[in-house]
This record gives C-alpha cells, sequence and structure tokens, in this order.
C-alpha cells in the first residue's frame, strides 16, 4: 500500500483536513493505511475510528462529505495535510470547524476573485461585464481604475464608511481587470509589498 510510517501511534498516522479554498483548517482525524488507501480509492476523506474501532467514512450519515483536492505527506511520512472542498459543516456539533471557527474564505478570495478573472480572460463568455471590459481594450480598464479611485478618494473624505467599502471593492476589482490583462496577478503586488516590508 502506501510508504507511510504508521508505527508512532501504533499503526494509525495524523491527517489534518484543510479546505483548499480558505485555507481553514477544519479538523482533525487519524487513518491507518486502510482509511487512507479507500480515501484515495473514493477521493472522500475517509478515517479510522478509534471509539467505534472501524473506517468511518466522514459524511457517511449526515452526507456532509469531504471531497479531497489534493494530499500531502509531511517530511517523516507520518502526517497527512488533505485538502478539501467540504460538503456542508464539518463538525458534528452543526459548526463549519471542528474547533468553532466559521469557515469563511477571508482575504483568500482575492487568489479566488483572480483565478476567476483569469478564467474569464481566457474563456470571454458573452454577457460577461468582465468579458466586456477586456474587449474594451487597455485604455478603457486603465480608465476605469482611475473612476474608481476617484470614487473612493471621494467616499473616504466626505461619503459613508459603507460607501467607502463599496467603492474601494470596485477599485480593487478593477484593478485585478487590469493587471490581468497585463499578464499579472495580484500576487505580484503582495510580492513587491513584501520586498518592501520591513519590521
Amino acid at each position: 500500500m502506501s510508504e507511510l510510517n504508521y508505527n508512532k501511534l501504533g499503526g494509525l498516522i495524523p491527517a489534518i483536513i484543510q479546505d483548499d479554498a480558505t485555507k481553514n483548517v477544519l479538523m482533525l482525524g487519524f487513518m491507518n493505511d486502510e482509511a487512507y488507501s479507500k480515501t484515495l480509492e473514493t477521493g472522500k476523506v475517509t478515517f479510522f475510528s478509534r471509539t467505534k474501532n472501524r473506517l468511518w467514512t466522514k459524511g457517511e450519515e449526515s452526507g456532509n462529505f469531504l471531497n479531497v483536492i489534493s494530499i500531502e505527506e509531511d517530511c517523516d511520512h507520518d502526517t497527512l495535510l488533505i485538502k478539501v472542498k467540504p460538503v456542508g459543516p464539518v463538525c458534528h456539533k452543526g459548526t463549519d470547524t471542528c474547533f468553532g471557527t466559521p469557515n469563511i474564505m477571508g482575504i483568500e478570495f482575492l487568489r479566488y476573485l483572480q483565478d476567476f478573472i483569469d478564467r474569464r480572460h481566457d474563456e470571454m463568455p458573452e454577457g460577461s461585464y468582465t468579458t466586456s471590459l477586456f474587449k474594451k481594450g487597455i485604455n478603457r480598464m486603465a480608465q476605469k481604475v482611475g473612476e474608481e479611485a476617484v470614487e473612493t478618494v471621494i467616499e473616504a473624505t466626505n461619503g459613508t464608511i459603507d460607501g467607502l467599502v463599496y467603492e474601494a471593492s470596485d477599485l480593487i476589482y478593477h484593478l485585478i481587470v487590469l493587471l490581468t490583462s497585463k499578464g499579472l496577478r495580484i500576487e505580484h503586488l503582495a510580492a513587491e509589498l513584501q520586498k518592501r516590508h520591513k519590521e
């Protein structure tokens, strides 16, 4: 079967479950070799339940499956990081995670949005506002960034907090569209800011 090291915990290894989209840790479970093999075979996370003393596919009763996106081993081959797409709440208590924290995307949504805009640029579907911006060309995209920047400044100086958030969101969206048209991503800005940052 696998070449994982199950010896340290008497035939089990811990499996850290992480939402692939939000990057939040959802839960921790344990697998034996059979559970690991079933996870690979079915694409749904299966654990070895220590209380039930049997294999247990997460969601087998609730329908809240953990669909596998990727599996990584740590350097000692005795711990797994499993990235998943969860279906519904993860915890049996009905919460998003077993740690009681909400499974929201937060800042990671910017990467999701960037990926979405990349797809729009590649596929150019009809009826999409983003597609229409790409078709109008670089001058119009740059103009939109300027317009949204001015509207953001106006809200910051004479508007409301809600209005500022709304206009700044428009600015970020149009900036990502402009970056995409030049073959760049929002991560290029993050890398530049990180390079400039000093503690």
